[in-house]
């Protein structure tokens, strides 16, 4: 398949940027539209303990909060992409942020658990909005040169926001008592404006070339078929899936577990809870840049998803402190945050650029199942169990099946198509 580094059109009812100077932008605005995203995520992992007293709530009720927001977040993926593929990439993600800014700024004054969880599913119906349209957006505007390092500095936006949460949570709350609702407050209006800055900011208008003409786009049930038949994406879907799994049960558990079960207090939970994504910046942009220079994506997996794992094994066993700082760094460097750019680049090269934000969508629907699954199974575990280790290691395991199962793709597979 023939690719350009201007944007593409499927007709002209459905223009995209045509510059292909302008992809910094793009890229700069996704990477702040991510930081929000975890920032709304990761604000309320701190302040688990607070969130149970308010409510009189158990480990595996704190655990729902996170899952059912996960639920509706995945579910959301693949109608908001199939309607970006439709209406229109930036109108989605606008759309997604203003429900999310709205929900966010509710989460901060909802005073009832059951309205508390309300708040927080439809807030994951605005997220999920993002993934789909956005990595369609990028991966068309991004030189192909620099398709993975481009996503990974994207990416790098979830470990920015991820750190911002735990910080401002853990400084607000921890620190200086104040009531756990603020940080949400805080984050809201941010949010807002940056959804409609994707309609102001990433003018749009048709491309007109005399040889363009708009193509056939299959219907949504083929383009489904299409993509769950595909053994290349299925098996990439499931590594994202274990991938996640892991990187939910660190993000969601790892402040009460730093807390409850490693002794650490205040702005220290926090600092130490951050460092896993503070060590995926450098590690998902050296990765990507080694991607990018020899297109190996089972090498690369098969380096990275073991180191990974052995991290999570240590984070669960050990007591103590200079190791458990040791792990969370390794797995920084070469977790989730290291692996996205790398799928994302090896599915977005596999699909079909007609449907490529509902291919997307369903890669990251299937992905976060697995978020959906690790908080309420972990804390589930912890309430039976008496401790959060056995999530560690099962999130390990997981890891390690998903990196089997990838090797079983066969890289020169080419579907993508240009009419």
């Amino acid at each position: 398949m023939e690719r350009t580094n201007n944007f593409q059109t499927v007709s002209a009812s459905q223009p995209v940027l045509a510059s292909n100077r302008s992809w910094w932008k793009v890229v700069a605005l996704c990477f702040t539209g991510w930081g929000l995203i975890y920032a709304d995520r990761t604000i309320l992992n701190p302040v688990m303990p607070q969130i149970a007293r308010t409510f009189h709530i158990n480990n595996a009720e704190l655990g729902i909060v996170s899952s059912l927001f996960f639920l509706t977040y995945a579910i959301a993926q693949l109608p908001f992409g199939v309607l970006a593929d439709k209406l229109g990439k930036r109108l989605m993600i606008m759309i997604g942020f203003l429900i999310f800014g709205g929900m966010t700024f509710l989460s901060g004054i909802v005073s009832t658990f059951g309205m508390f969880l309300i708040v927080r599913a439809i807030a994951g119906i605005g997220e999920g909005s993002y993934y789909g349209p956005q990595y369609a957006l990028s991966g068309q505007a991004i030189p192909i040169s620099k398709l993975t390092l481009g996503t990974a500095i994207i990416n790098s936006g979830m470990a920015v926001g991820s750190s911002l949460g735990f910080l401002l949570s853990s400084y607000l709350v921890l620190q200086h008592h104040q009531h756990w609702q603020l940080p949400f407050l805080l984050i809201a209006l941010p949010t807002v404006v940056v959804g409609v800055l994707f309609i102001i900011i990433l003018k749009e208008r048709p491309t007109t070339t005399g040889t363009t003409q708009p193509r056939l786009v299959e219907p949504v049930t083929t383009q489904l078929r299409l993509i769950f038949t595909n053994r290349n994406l299925i098996l990439t879907f499931f590594l994202c899936f274990c991938s996640i799994y892991a990187y939910f049960v660190v993000l969601t558990w790892l402040p009460q577990f730093l807390q409850v079960e490693r002794g650490f207090k205040g702005t220290a939970v926090g600092f130490i809870s951050s460092l896993v994504p503070w060590a995926s910046i450098p590690g998902a942009l050296i990765f990507a840049k080694v991607y990018d220079t020899f297109h190996h994506a089972k090498l690369m997996i098969w380096f990275l998803v073991p180191l990974a794992a052995i991290s999570l094994l240590l984070v669960g066993f050990t007591q103590n402190r200079a190791v458990l700082i040791g792990a969370l760094i390794i797995y920084g460097l070469s977790g989730k945050l290291a692996i996205d750019p790398i799928l994302v680049a090896f599915v977005t090269k596999q699909s079909d650029s007609r449907y490529l934000s509902t291919t997307l969508s369903a890669f990251n629907f299937i992905g976060m199942c697995g978020s959906i699954l690790a908080p309420y199974l972990t804390g589930w575990i912890a309430d039976q169990f008496g401790s959060m280790t056995i999530g560690f290691y099962l999130g390990a395991g997981l890891l390690l099946v998903g990196a089997l199962c990838f090797l079983l793709t066969n890289e020169t597979t080419k579907i993508r198509n240009e009419a």
